[in-house]
């Protein structure tokens, strides 16, 4: 159906209070994004971040007094910018995302949306469509890791998929050929993503998903963590003892600049890593682990 939209633009200690008395004002929905240029790391587990400056977008009924609720939101928070008010017409939204979703191809591995084979019967397909979590292997940092992925020979290996967002990296590993993946998040919508991925692939009975805590006494032949650099230098020594001497450990979600960083949190751990691949700023580091 129909939506009438508020967008405004907002300074980062606003948003609370004007998203909340959006809400409030019966807003269906309200969404932050980016509003210039300004990159965006993410934080520690459980931290919420956002931009300096940040737009805001709020959805509401269609027979909702939106010019009206924009009054009150200015009187209620005066010096606020004028925000815009639209229509937003109804659209087959999947669809639109899928328009844009093409089949990918990461050297044996393809990803591609429900309905669009690959272009080649070559390698293994794996299935996904948007959902409830990240990971679509559109983005550098995910790429990187299918790319690694799909030159390898995972076969009987047990694998750990650190942080999995819709499970991709964990699926990839399971038609590549591991006997066993652990997929692990702190968000449940991630799990209940990557359970269901799983079953669309026909992996389900080789995947076990849990929460970081839950996860069980074991070392992996393969790690697998996306999940950028202050979780990884944060979880450096419980990540390196994920991991059997002489397997493993693929971490991506790093910046270029933070590269450095990385490696010398791992040192200690007994990682040895090779030279990064770099794609569009974004690193993947790809590390053994020594005996001691």
């Amino acid at each position: 159906m129909p939506w009438r939209e508020l967008t405004i633009t907002l300074p980062a200690h606003l948003t609370d209070g004007v998203s909340q008395f959006l809400e409030d004002q019966g807003a269906q929905a309200v969404t932050f994004a980016e509003a210039g240029e300004e990159p965006l790391f993410e934080p520690k587990p459980g931290q919420t971040p956002l931009w300096q400056i940040v737009r805001l977008t709020a959805l509401f009924s269609l027979d909702a007094d939106i010019e009206s609720i924009a009054r009150r939101m200015k009187a209620h928070h005066p010096g606020i910018d004028e925000p815009t008010l639209r229509i937003l017409e109804d659209q087959p939204w999947e669809r639109l995302w899928l328009e844009h979703f093409k089949p990918l191809n990461f050297g044996s591995l393809w990803v591609c949306p429900s309905g669009q084979p690959p272009p080649t019967s070559d390698g293994v397909c794996l299935e996904l469509d948007p959902g409830l979590a990240f990971g679509t292997g559109t983005h550098a940092t995910t790429a990187l890791c299918l790319e690694w992925l799909g030159r390898q020979d995972l076969n009987r290996l047990t694998v750990i998929d650190y942080g999995c967002g819709s499970g991709i990296l964990a699926i990839a590993a399971l038609l590549l050929g591991a006997q066993k993946v652990i997929a692990c998040d702190i968000d449940p919508q991630a799990l209940t993503a990557t359970r269901d991925n799983a079953a669309k692939n026909q992996v389900a009975e080789r995947l076990e998903c849990c929460y970081p805590q839950d996860m069980p006494e074991m070392t992996a032949d393969l790690l697998l963590a996306n999940i950028l650099a202050g979780p990884l230098i944060d979880m450096a020594s419980d990540l390196a003892a994920r991991i059997r001497v002489g397997g493993r450990i693929i971490l991506s979600g790093i910046l270029e600049a933070q590269v450095g960083e990385i490696i010398r949190a791992y040192q200690p751990c007994q990682i040895q890593f090779e030279t990064p691949t770099i794609m569009d700023q974004w690193a993947r580091l790809t590390g053994t682990k020594r005996p001691e």
